[in-house]
């Protein structure tokens, strides 16, 4: 086997370096990768700029990169769902199986996760990496590594949206038309929401929202008043109200705007990340019975995402904006800092 292992390391605040690591042999459960395709988040940026979120701090250095696929080239002794050869969606974060969260069914919330690219655990930006074979899904034929890479943010818009409980009668407002606003508008039209407006700041997004299939979109300018944002969305809904919000922003400004804005008895989903501590209309939800539900990342959903990514009724395609080979890694992350017309940028590690 090859001995080139190139790996994107993060060693600290705007301090990405390629080095050569140890290939690792896969335990019985896992099995070895040749990497395919890893997409650049927005927490992997946050980590590169700012060196940490929230608790997580980068304090030594780490390999980086979460949304991933690849190709299993070493099987594990116990391994029976995958076989030399098969193309994989990896899915990153690894529950410990046995604890009450994980047998309910919402490993997401297991207190011994472990993460790809959450300081202290290293992620998957290199050219091998191993992986447990339970969290690896069998891509088909005409799936390719780079839309298996993009299960990972699709798989957060599909809980948000089962968070939400989408259907048909669904009026949903989307706030939020960056990647993971723009995988949950997918996945609420592949759940057969009614209408979908989305929001942003950013004209351009809300161009690509559009064509991505938003019933309505909204440019949100900042001498806009609360009261006049709730009126130009009721509006935008025929003086309804949306029965389901998701906040895929997480700046006070929205998580407010999405109680203000729910039709009574709705539901806030909220899926952005921002400050630890915000001030909002609490007693505006609770006389209204708004229900407040949070999102973490996923949990038995990437099956769900791939299904609907391998039927055709979800096409991540558009959404990858820039793509680079692993050795421009630097480079990678330097056009996804930037912001500028960038979606997903993906790596190609092979």
């Amino acid at each position: 086997m090859a001995k080139d292992n190139l790996t994107a390391i993060l060693y600290g605040i705007n301090d990405i370096r390629l080095e050569q690591t140890p290939i690792e042999e896969p335990d019985h459960d896992e099995v070895l990768l040749q990497m395919g395709c890893v997409g650049i988040c927005g927490s992997d940026v946050h980590y590169l700029v700012n060196g940490r979120i929230g608790d997580f701090v980068v304090s030594k250095p780490m390999i980086i990169g979460h949304e991933a696929a690849g190709v299993v080239v070493k099987l594990g002794k116990n391994v029976k769902n995958l076989k030399l050869g098969d193309r994989v969606a990896i899915e990153p974060g690894v529950s410990c199986r046995t604890c009450a969260f994980c047998k309910t069914g919402r490993y997401n919330l297991c207190k011994e996760m472990v993460f790809c690219a959450t300081p202290p655990v290293h992620g998957n930006l290199r050219r091998f990496y191993k992986h447990a074979a339970d969290f690896c899904f069998k891509l088909p034929e005409h799936v390719s590594l780079a839309e298996g890479a993009m299960l990972e943010p699709l798989s957060v818009g599909v809980h948000a949206c089962k968070r939400a409980d989408i259907g048909i009668s669904s009026k949903v407002l989307i706030l939020g038309a960056g990647p993971i606003g723009l995988v949950t508008m997918l996945a609420a039209k592949a759940m057969g929401a009614n209408k979908i407006v989305i929001t942003d700041l950013t004209q351009s997004k809300l161009d690509v929202a559009k064509k991505l299939g938003a019933d309505a979109t909204l440019l949100v300018k900042n001498n806009m008043t609360e009261t006049e944002l709730v009126k130009k969305i009721h509006e935008l809904f025929d003086g309804e109200e949306p029965d389901k919000t998701i906040d895929a922003c997480g700046a006070q400004s929205t998580i407010r705007l999405a109680i203000l804005v729910t039709k009574s008895g709705g539901v806030a989903v909220f899926v952005g990340m921002g400050a630890a501590e915000v001030k909002i209309p609490l007693i505006h939800a609770l006389v209204r019975e708004v229900d407040i539900r949070g999102v973490f990342r996923y949990a038995n959903d990437y099956a769900d995402a791939l299904e609907l990514l391998a039927t055709g009724k979800i096409d991540v395609k558009p959404l990858i904006t820039h793509n680079y080979k692993i050795e421009d890694t630097v480079e990678a992350f330097e056009t996804a800092k930037s912001g500028q017309g960038v979606i997903k940028v993906m790596i190609y590690c092979n």
